[in-house]
């Protein structure tokens, strides 16, 4: 008997140890994890320079309360708002949590209710962060969702522009849409997003849970397209499996937030922001991140001329190193005879595979995954 709630489907692997690109099970297999926990893990598993970080902070204190003055809460804020060319930093647990804050902020600042969404985005499962998420699956049983959130389809100019208006408090999107089946955003729409959220006096919320700290080969997804958004929030890659999340916003929004407004317990915990310092401090290094770019295409190149012309592969496409194969069966038998070959993948919808390979996997790791996905793949179409 568990007593958990049985709120997640898990694999039948427990792991006993992880370190870089690699997890062990406690039956002593060895698996190459292209999951990087979800996208947590950007610099693979238990990263030398993290682990300094963390152990040092829990020489010192683990928790004292946003009550009190904290420098190194100032520093990580300071890399954050810098990386993003913005100005100011609210830190929380979790993305959901940030999500929750970003939406609270938006409405507070433009004394507006609406905020538009977008089908298959996914923003927590939270109740403002699950209306504001575009999939009714995630939503079932739940009761009445907050009426204030409107779901447009995606990359969908004209839906966008018949919705748009001065009762927009904020404009809320991934630019590539993780969950939902890794799809990109047209570079058109997100010109017009930005075009009419300023014409509306609405404010542009870009959610960068998942493809924010370098995933995508820069610091946020939203840089590889020359956007100006007024929020940001991050969470997953930031701590490098520690707890933590972030909204980051613009100076005119400092003030919006109070003391009294806003707040997190356990939001900047001590040692998930040492955690946090010491990733920035390398993934934010441009010859990392680019790195990170020259592997991602690479590993493009190598998945569409290994994969493409199977006949389960349908299309190939992704941004950094966040990638998606859609295939034109259910994802679900692939996934277990990948788990059984020793590669870990994610799905993303039912017809994804989806890849989040830690950023710091070598090349040659990375070559072995997509030998096993190759050998996978040939013998699904024998079956």
């Amino acid at each position: 008997m568990s007593y958990l709630f049985p709120t997640y489907s898990r694999w039948e692997i427990e792991p006993e140890h992880a370190e870089g690109t690699y997890l062990i099970s406690k039956d002593g297999k060895k698996y190459l994890d292209f999951t990087s926990g979800i996208g947590v893990c950007n610099l693979g598993h238990c990263p030398e320079n993290v682990k300094k970080a963390i152990q040092s902070q829990l020489n010192k204190f683990w928790h004292v309360s946003n009550l009190f003055q904290q420098s190194e809460q100032e520093k990580a804020g300071q890399m954050l708002a810098k990386a993003a060319g913005m100005d100011a930093v609210f830190f929380a647990n979790s993305g959901a949590e940030a999500n929750e804050a970003a939406i609270k902020l938006a409405k507070k600042a433009t004394q507006r209710d609406k905020v538009i969404t977008f089908q298959q985005s996914f923003h927590g499962r939270t109740y403002g962060a699950m209306a504001a998420t575009g999939q009714e699956k995630v939503k079932i049983g739940f009761g009445t969702m907050l009426p204030t959130f409107v779901s447009l389809p995606f990359n969908d100019i004209k839906a966008l522009q018949n919705e748009m208006n001065e009762e927009v408090a904020a404009v809320m999107l991934e630019v590539v849409q993780g969950e939902g089946g890794i799809h990109i955003a047209d570079a058109d729409f997100l010109d017009q997003i930005q075009s009419l959220c300023k014409e509306c006096g609405s404010l542009l919320i870009i959610d960068e849970i998942q493809t924010g700290i370098g995933r995508t080969g820069k610091p946020f997804a939203f840089q590889h397209f020359g956007m100006e958004p007024d929020i940001v929030t991050v969470a997953k890659g930031l701590g490098n499996g520690l707890p933590i999340g972030a909204v980051i916003g613009t100076e005119r929004l400092k003030a919006i937030f109070g003391p009294g407004s806003h707040g997190s317990t356990f939001g900047g915990n001590p040692v998930s922001i040492a955690a946090a310092i010491a990733t920035m401090e390398e993934i934010f290094e441009s010859a990392f991140l680019r790195k990170v770019e020259e592997k991602s295409a690479w590993l493009f190149d190598y998945l569409e001329s290994s994969l493409i012309h199977h006949a389960s592969v349908k299309a190939i496409r992704g941004l950094g190193m966040m990638m998606g194969i859609e295939i034109t069966v259910p994802n679900s038998q692939i996934l277990s005879l990948l788990r059984t070959s020793g590669l870990i993948v994610l799905p993303a919808g039912e017809k994804v595979i989806r890849l989040l390979p830690p950023l710091t996997a070598t090349r040659d790791e990375l070559k072995d995954g997509i030998e096993i996905m190759i050998k996978v793949f040939e013998e699904f179409k024998e079956k």
